[in-house]
């Protein structure tokens, strides 16, 4: 970040009218503080952590490859068809 200039301004209507005297140009990239507001509070959900790494074992995952994900989806509805 370069230069901060900071400026009082006023909103109205929806708008932030500054003093005649601000010269920002176009499309420049402003951050407004606003004293006094009810902030939104935004919430933050962390990962779970492990306590004890020597735990990690117990979450490892175990892969189990089921034989009808690999039939083509034509083969697997006359397959489920046939067993009705």
């Amino acid at each position: 970040m370069g230069n901060v200039a900071t400026y009082e301004g006023v909103v109205e209507n929806g708008h932030v009218k500054l003093p005649a005297d601000a010269d920002i140009p176009e499309k420049a990239r402003v951050y407004v503080l606003v004293p006094d507001a009810d902030a939104q509070r935004t919430h933050y959900i962390a990962s779970p952590r492990l306590v004890h790494h020597e735990q990690a074992k117990d979450f490892e995952k175990q892969i189990i490859e089921d034989a009808t994900e690999t039939l083509p989806n034509f083969l697997l509805c006359n397959k489920l068809r046939a067993s009705l």
